[in-house]
């Protein structure tokens, strides 16, 4: 990049920052309407990607599909909360971004945080173009649910997120994962499931 073309780069950060502290905080209300949109904008995505990703079949009788499953849960580094292989519940949770890698939540980044942004600045003005993804302080729970189905099992997951402590910027915290670090996740988790099973699964 051009030292010309850096610097315009680095001036209109520079406005947008001083515009958006120019314009103040953003009152309680402003704030409130952003987190609701994000929200709403993020469950609705989560809501279709589990539809699409959310449940697979496997050729696998379900006591050992629940060993393998948690198995793969472990490699990717996530730690058991509860379970109850009876029933075929899995409940485990690790520090955000796992089970992404750094590498993995920086591409989460880059094609998320423009939407968030934009949802937010539609209720705070400029200010919402500062916005960042704040993993601190949070942890990732993925609850598997396995059961038996004709042939084998099906296996569902789910994915929600757990406040440790506050952000650093003091935000109120929204709901629900970005929908692109969801998608990945599960597309990791069924890989590693599989591997684990020795099989591939079908979508349910």
């Amino acid at each position: 990049m051009q030292v010309g073309a850096a610097n315009a780069i680095r001036h209109a950060g520079l406005c947008l920052l001083v515009a958006a502290l120019a314009q103040g905080c953003a009152s309680k209300e402003e704030i409130g309407c952003a987190i609701t949109d994000i929200n709403k904008e993020f469950q609705q995505q989560y809501e279709r990607i589990l539809t699409e990703k959310g449940t697979r079949t496997f050729d696998v009788k379900p006591a050992p599909a629940f060993t393998g499953t948690r198995a793969a849960l472990f490699r990717l580094g996530m730690r058991l909360e509860a379970q109850d292989p009876d029933l075929g519940l899995l409940t485990v949770a690790a520090p955000a971004p796992t089970p992404l890698n750094e590498a993995e939540w920086q591409r989460v980044a880059q094609a998320d945080l423009p939407m968030m942004q934009l949802l937010a600045a539609n209720c705070v003005g400029l200010t919402g173009w500062l916005l960042k993804f704040e993993p601190e302080g949070l942890e990732i729970v993925i609850t598997a649910t396995v059961m038996p189905a004709a042939g084998g099992s099906e296996i569902s997951l789910t994915a929600r997120m757990h406040q440790v402590k506050p952000p650093p910027s003091g935000m109120p915290r929204r709901e629900y994962a970005p929908p692109t670090g969801v998608r990945m996740a599960l597309d990791k988790i069924w890989t590693q499931i599989e591997r684990e099973l020795g099989v591939k699964g079908r979508s349910a």
